[in-house]
């Protein structure tokens, strides 16, 4: 198993062996007032992955919950990347972006797809600490293994048409079938995005595979302004960040303007 997959598929294994911690119906908010201040109270590695993550037990007397740490922050001229070993300019590998993705979310009206995460200090080290997803059927590796069907399939591709437009918006180099979660009613989370947001104002896949998208989402994106993503995010996003952002929203709404005269809106939009 490609160790940057290590992470993922033991959330999912710990989701299967371990019973969740005072499941509690909570709000965003709440679960990022709770991550900020809750007492932690135990640890564990989770695993021998690139990033050497851990998974902590916190707790504020009435709820008890676990979160992923990750304190990773690294950065190179180059680096060899991916299975193929291609060469990454300005590689960053950075715990700050699971905390832009988050708030980037929001902003798009898609918190639901990415669990909260906040800046934390844990053991001597600054990271981001990720609300443990709860409830976790399998990865997308295991759903492609088994050959497991989604109960509606419909809302299943429309889920992953709006994971593959928040890739491409984010330059997520690490979009992997292991760092995709599926929850026991069939909702997909996507974990770990310590390397997203690239300074590179271009799209990571051909814009041919884009050929649906979100209405909602869609105007979201055109509504983001630099000030609201910095406002939200910038304390996590460089400025070239912010503006490579922005620019790669600018080549994905024309696309799906241009689909839409193409082919008309019904026929992209949903």
């Amino acid at each position: 198993m490609p160790l940057r997959e290590t992470w993922a598929a033991l959330l999912v294994a710990h989701a299967f062996c371990l019973a969740p911690h005072a499941a509690a119906q909570t709000s965003p908010a709440e679960q990022a007032e709770f991550l900020r201040t809750a007492k932690i109270v135990s640890a564990a590695p989770i695993g021998k992955g690139v990033t050497r993550p851990f998974r902590l037990t916190l707790t504020d007397g009435r709820v008890t919950h676990d979160a992923a740490f990750q304190s990773v922050d690294e950065e190179r001229r180059t680096a060899r990347t991916g299975r193929g070993g291609a060469l990454e300019l300005k590689f960053v590998d950075s715990w700050r972006f699971n905390v832009a993705a988050h708030r980037l979310s929001a902003l798009l009206g898609i918190p639901d797809m990415i669990p909260v995460a906040v800046e934390r200090t844990w053991n001597g080290k600054k990271g981001a600490l990720t609300w443990w997803v709860d409830d976790v059927l399998m990865d997308e590796a295991e759903r492609h293994r088994t050959g497991a069907a989604p109960p509606d399939p419909r809302d299943w591709m429309r889920q992953q048409m709006r994971m593959r437009v928040f890739t491409q918006l984010a330059h997520d180099t690490d979009r992997n079938q292991g760092n995709i979660l599926i929850t026991k009613d069939w909702r997909l989370v996507m974990i770990d995005f310590s390397r997203a947001f690239r300074s590179w104002e271009t799209v990571p896949e051909p814009l041919v595979t884009l050929r649906r998208c979100d209405r909602a989402l869609l105007a979201a994106m055109r509504n983001l302004t630099r000030d609201s993503v910095r406002q939200s995010a910038g304390d996590y996003l460089t400025t070239f960040e912010v503006d490579a952002l922005l620019a790669r929203r600018n080549i994905l709404v024309a696309h799906f303007d241009a689909l839409i005269k193409t082919v008309g809106e019904a026929n992209v939009l949903y």
